[in-house]
């Protein structure tokens, strides 16, 4: 039997952009045979990516798991998009490919990658999205008061499911002094089944997302990207098979675009893709904790 591996090689990317330092930063970790789900979390946080995703292979089937700073996440999509293009990059073949993943809980998803000038640009299936529910009118001036907003825009307060379970939260403005302002935000949003809130400006198409105790923004959320073209379909703000970009970062000196292309009509959305280009910083080594 060989020894058990020591030393482990990540890719640094920057997903959701099209030159390096910006976007959202990503360790991609291509062979963590190996290691173990509490290891994976430890090189997650010594990385301080907000998230790492750790690609294994057995005969021909690409298995990830991903971490954020606290936890492992069933879904993330700017993880999965980012080691797609990674696997291409590494493949060191231009033109178009497809690859199907496994994520932990058996769930598949399907992501297509292209190489064109110079650059990976890479576009995740999310499938088709679950409409969770709807908050109470009355709870809306409470999640208003939870973000630091004034008003919330005239557009309903969905929890919208394409992976992860998000309270969309349409705002007109305002998103420049938004944060988070409760401490017990995550049982907020359990009261509605929701998971984490995104903030959505309906009318320029910016958001923001933060992790439940405020500390940490996010730069580009992949798997909010998709429950925003699931929602701006169901409410008019979007069309079939029409895409749109969903800039996020602004705030963070990071600008991102996400391209988004919900599938259907209003009362049956079919499925969602999100998509961006991914570019590369540098590459390293970690040593197993």
């Amino acid at each position: 039997m060989p020894p058990p591996k020591l030393t482990f090689n990540f890719i640094h990317c920057d997903v959701f952009a099209a030159k390096p330092y910006c976007g959202n930063s990503l360790a991609v970790f291509t062979d963590s045979e190996g290691l173990t789900g509490e290891q994976m979390l430890t090189i997650t946080q010594e990385m301080r990516h907000f998230e790492s995703i750790f690609l294994s292979e057995n005969n021909g089937q690409i298995s990830a798991r991903v971490f954020d700073l606290f936890e492992e996440l069933p879904f993330a999509g700017h993880s999965i998009i980012g080691a797609a293009c990674t696997l291409h990059r590494e493949a060191g073949t231009e033109g178009s490919r497809g690859w199907t993943i496994s994520l932990q809980g058996g769930r598949e998803v399907s992501v297509s990658t292209q190489y064109r000038d110079g650059y990976y640009f890479g576009a995740l299936d999310q499938g088709r999205p679950e409409i969770i529910g709807t908050v109470d009118a009355q709870e809306r001036q409470d999640i208003a008061r939870a973000f630091n907003l004034d008003q919330l825009a005239d557009f309903p307060l969905d929890v919208i499911s394409t992976g992860l379970k998000y309270l969309v939260v349409p705002v007109l403005g305002g998103l420049k002094d938004a944060r988070i302002t409760v401490p017990d935000l995550e049982q907020s949003l359990k009261r509605f089944g929701a998971e984490f809130a995104y903030l959505l400006d309906v009318d320029t198409f910016e958001g923001r997302h933060w992790n439940n105790d405020g500390v940490m923004e996010d730069v580009a959320t992949g798997s909010a990207a998709g429950v925003v073209g699931a929602y701006a379909l169901k409410h008019g703000l979007a069309e079939s098979g029409r895409s749109f970009p969903l800039k996020q970062g602004h705030f963070m000196g990071r600008p991102s675009e996400i391209i988004v292309t919900p599938f259907g009509t209003p009362d049956d959305i079919k499925r969602v893709t999100v998509a961006g280009e991914v570019a590369y910083v540098g590459s390293g080594e970690v040593i197993a904790p």
